[in-house]
Order: C-alpha cells, then sequence, then structure tokens
C-alpha cells in the first residue's frame, strides 16, 4: 500500500520500522516539528523524524493541518491510507477523508476505556489489570471511531516506560496485519459504556503527596518511570523515586520511620526502592542514603 506516517514520540517508532519491513511505499512521514531541548536549548528533531530521515523517507513537520495548503499537498499525496501513532496534531476533516482507507490509528487503549493524549500513564495510575492497543479507523472525535482491531496485555507491575515499549511493539505488529488482509477486520462501532479519559499528564501530578494510600503511590512511581519522574523535596532539592514497595506500617503521612527510608502514607507505608537525585543518575536507595541523609523522623513533603 501506498501510506503516509503520522507520528512523533518513541512509541510510533516501531510502527514505522514494521511498516517498512513489512513493504509498503511510504510516502512521507508526518511528524511534530523539532523542539528546543537540552542546555543550548538547539532545535531537536522528534524520535520519528530522526528515524525517517536515517530511511532516506520524505518528512514533513507543519505546526497545523488546517492550512488549504497543507490538505492538498496531503491530498496529492494519492495515499492508500495513513497510518497514525501518537502524533500530537489533530487531523482536520479534509485530511482524514483523503486517503481511500482513510487514517488508521494506533492507540495504547483497550477503547473506550482510555481514550485521550495518555492513555499508559491513566492505566497504571488506576490500577488497571490489563491494557492493551486498538487499531482505530480515526474521525473528528477524540479517539471515538469505530475498531478494527485489538490486542490486550496484562500491566502487572510495569513502569510506565517498560508498557509503552511493550504497547508500541504490540501496536506496530497489529497494525501490519490489519494491513496485510484489511477485509478481515470489520470496522466495529465502540461501546457506548465504559468510556474514560486519559488527559494529558501535568508535571504538577508527579509530586508524592503521602496523604495518598501506599498503593497509590506504587502506582505513581511505576506510571511516572522514567517521565516525567514521581519526585519529593528535601532539604530544597527535588529527588525522583524510580522504583517502591508498599509496607503494612502505619504512622502520621510524610514522616520517615526509620533509616532505611520507609516513609508512612495515608494508608501502609512506601520504601523506594531506587532513585535519583538532581542532576545524577539512577541508584538504589540505600546508595543515596549513604551520601544523603533522611533520618527517621524526618518529614517530606
Amino acid at each position: 500500500m501506498r501510506i503516509a506516517f503520522m507520528g512523533t514520540p518513541d512509541f510510533a517508532v516501531p510502527t514505522l520500522d514494521a511498516l517498512a519491513a513489512a513493504g509498503h511505499d511510504i510516502a512521507a512521514v508526518y511528524c511534530q516539528p523539532p523542539r528546543r531541548a537540552g542546555r543550548g536549548k538547539a532545535l531537536s528533531p522528534s524520535p520519528v523524524h530522526r528515524r525517517a530521515e536515517e530511511m532516506g523517507i520524505a518528512v514533513r513537520h507543519p505546526a497545523s493541518l488546517k492550512g488549504e495548503e497543507e490538505q492538498a499537498t496531503f491530498a496529492a499525496l494519492d495515499l492508500d491510507a495513513a497510518v497514525v501513532a501518537a502524533y500530537g496534531l489533530i487531523l482536520p476533516q479534509a485530511i482524514l477523508a483523503a486517503p481511500k482507507l482513510g487514517c488508521l490509528n494506533v492507540h495504547a487503549s483497550l477503547l473506550p476505556r482510555w481514550r485521550g493524549a495518555a492513555p499508559i500513564h491513566r492505566a497504571i495510575l488506576a490500577g488497571d489489570a490489563r491494557t492493551g492497543v486498538t487499531i482505530m479507523q480515526m474521525e473528528r472525535g477524540l479517539d471515538t471511531g469505530p475498531m478494527l482491531a485489538t490486542v490486550e496485555t496484562e500491566v502487572n507491575g510495569k513502569t510506565g516506560g517498560g508498557l509503552t515499549a511493550e504497547l508500541a511493539e504490540k501496536g506496530a505488529a497489529l497494525m501490519v496485519a490489519v494491513l496485510a488482509d484489511i477485509g478481515r477486520y470489520p470496522p466495529v462501532p465502540q461501546p457506548e459504556e465504559g468510556v474514560t479519559y486519559a488527559a494529558k499528564i501535568d508535571k504538577a501530578e508527579a509530586r508524592i503527596d503521602f496523604a495518598q494510600d501506599a498503593a497509590a503511590i506504587e502506582r505513581q512511581v511505576r506510571a511516572f518511570n522514567p517521565a516525567p519522574g514521581a519526585f519529593f523535596e528535601h532539604q530544597g532539592e527535588r529527588t525522583r523515586v524510580l522504583a517502591a514497595e508498599t509496607i503494612d506500617r502505619a504512622g502520621t503521612p510524610g514522616t520517615v520511620l526509620d533509616d532505611t527510608l520507609l516513609i508512612a502514607c495515608g494508608n501502609g507505608a512506601i520504601r523506594p526502592t531506587q532513585m535519583q537525585r538532581a542532576g545524577r543518575g539512577a541508584m538504589a536507595a540505600a546508595e543515596l542514603l549513604r551520601g544523603f541523609s533522611i533520618p527517621a523522623g524526618t518529614v517530606l513533603a
């Protein structure tokens, strides 16, 4: 098939690779414009942008697809389909309608649960036992289009980073399977029941509130590993918690209960096992505590 691929972050790269490996004619890759990053604030292309250039595929990164000129350029590609994976821009109706088979989306949830921007984070935060990927026919609503195929997996203690990588690979394989025999995958309307929305993650959500249950904090730690990173502050320094275990122990929320950094929560307690100080690499909590004392009786915020 002649395809345009539309995606931006690491999650989308396996789908781009899989489409190319399956022999599809990728006419163009669309991604979000390069962003300023790093200490020098130099413009940095997205992971999809970099991968497409390595593959020798034409890359386009308009700030918007609302203009008539951009829409005409897209229509002129004469596509069989557009494949979308975490692109990050709204697709106007003219874009959705241009390919013969429309625009097919790799969405990282079992729709209609977790429509929206951050389905993987929200599934972990909510304590979902299972999640997955849905291949969806896109329409103008927010992830409301009919479903073509799904694949499931267990959440089972996985981090945001680990689950993202797993779903990226599963989604890539499923999209290739759908395109290989699209007649086997008739579109099915989403159920009206069970709709939830996965709002974009606000960095403020990464601050740990020890008044929460220990189990909720442990999920927060996993959901935000590696980014944005759950954290608390001590002595004016932000310390990230990358992994933690829950302990059945009571105390005033936020109070350090022993010298292994067991911290009382609203219900139960949590002990970080992997941490990261500002400007340093990840390390075991015991190693961090040897150079950064957080003694019993300390109250954390």
